[in-house]
């Protein structure tokens, strides 16, 4: 060894010791604020479940914190990242959340759970956007997620139309960007001789298999996980998904987004049973409708004025037919603000003696990165 390496040694010992002692306070820090976290619990008294000790407007309030406190060089999304993950085991010590989602397992849903909850939760897969609605009606599931639109494909109807007869509340919101990964058992894209992905994967991932794959087979399937499992199954087949269907399934990332527009994303929201207050930064979702939404000069401006009038931001509506009668609609009404605050409260005060049908969905914190 020569003489000039040995002060290099030397500083990197330095450098790692103090890795080192910082790990171990941070260790430390992370037990303290789970001990804190407990004794929150107990002041609280014992409450019936898990469910009843997790406040989502306080998470929020947290997680806009984190935002504005970090300097670098970690990244926003990996701050976040970091203290998801250390609110949800906290709350996981009471007894883990129940969140079911729109599965199988493998699925941008599922990332849109852990990317809201953390890992320390019991993520349920269920078959359908319906089934997610009627067991966290029950009390078998806490919270569901479920997609409500994406950037490219629009809104996701089946869950607008849940909300007609379902009691439950949103509770938040988690968008996401959509990563379509290419997934297979063995690393190298000479080895692949079909591709098994949702046909909606298959088409945001066109121009790169184009480019790179332009002879393999394209096959469609009914999820992305359904292709994962195939391609885990399967010599010669891959699949495409997000980082997580390689992770249940076993799957190797063979290339990372290789989806064609870097900006394709989708909003997911959180259904639960009760009304949330506010977090100070908070969107309010409306269901409505007018005795004659068929016809009518005006009908729709006549609705909507209180809104203008208060000043309350309009950041989308759709529009689904009522199930009433025929030509009847109902309009979904996402609003900047707490439905409980003003100038919101005013406004919807105002709308609601206008309408024949008047819900609020919720009142819910807006997605934090």
């Amino acid at each position: 060894m020569s003489k000039s390496s040995e002060p290099a040694n030397d500083d990197l010992s330095a450098i790692r010791e103090r890795i080192d002692d910082i790990d171990r306070r941070i260790q430390t820090l992370i037990n303290e604020r789970a001990r804190i976290a407990q004794a929150v619990g107990m002041a609280k008294g014992e409450l019936p479940s898990a469910v009843d000790y997790y406040r989502p407007e306080r998470e929020a309030e947290v997680l806009r914190n984190v935002l504005e406190r970090n300097d670098g060089p970690l990244r926003d999304e990996e701050m976040l990242r970091l203290f998801r993950e250390i609110m949800s085991a906290c709350l996981a010590q009471q007894e883990p959340l129940r969140v079911g989602f729109l599965g199988p397992e493998g699925t941008f849903t599922q990332t849109a759970v852990f990317k809201h909850f953390g890992h320390s939760v019991r993520a349920l897969p269920y078959h359908t956007i319906d089934e997610v609605f009627q067991e966290v009606e029950s009390g078998a599931a806490d919270f569901g997620v479920v997609p409500i639109e994406n950037s490219t494909e629009g809104s996701v109807n089946n869950t607008l139309d849940m909300f007609l007869t379902s009691p439950l509340k949103i509770g938040g919101e988690i968008e996401l960007r959509i990563e379509q990964h290419l997934l297979a058992t063995e690393a190298g894209l000479e080895r692949i001789e079909r591709i098994c992905a949702h046909e909606q994967s298959l088409a945001q991932c066109r121009g790169w298999l184009r480019e790179y794959l332009p002879h393999v087979e394209l096959i469609g399937m009914s999820s992305n996980a359904a292709g994962a499992r195939r391609a885990r199954d399967e010599a010669g087949t891959a699949a495409i998904g997000p980082d997580v269907a390689a992770d249940v399934y076993d799957l190797q990332i063979v290339v990372s987004n290789i989806e064609d527009r870097a900006d394709n994303a989708t909003r997911f929201l959180v259904v639960g049973r009760d009304l949330l207050a506010s977090s100070g930064n908070d969107k309010t979702t409306i269901l409505v409708s007018t005795a004659d939404t068929a016809g009518g000069s005006g009908v729709l401006y006549h609705l909507l004025k209180p809104l203008a009038d208060a000043g309350v931001s309009m950041t989308r509506i759709e529009s689904r037919p009522s199930r009433r009668k025929n030509w009847d609609y109902v309009f979904f009404i996402d609003l900047e603000g707490h439905a409980a605050e003003p100038p919101v409260a005013t406004a919807l005060g105002e709308l609601e003696a206008r309408s024949s049908l008047f819900r609020v969905l919720g009142a819910y914190p807006k997605a934090v990165g």
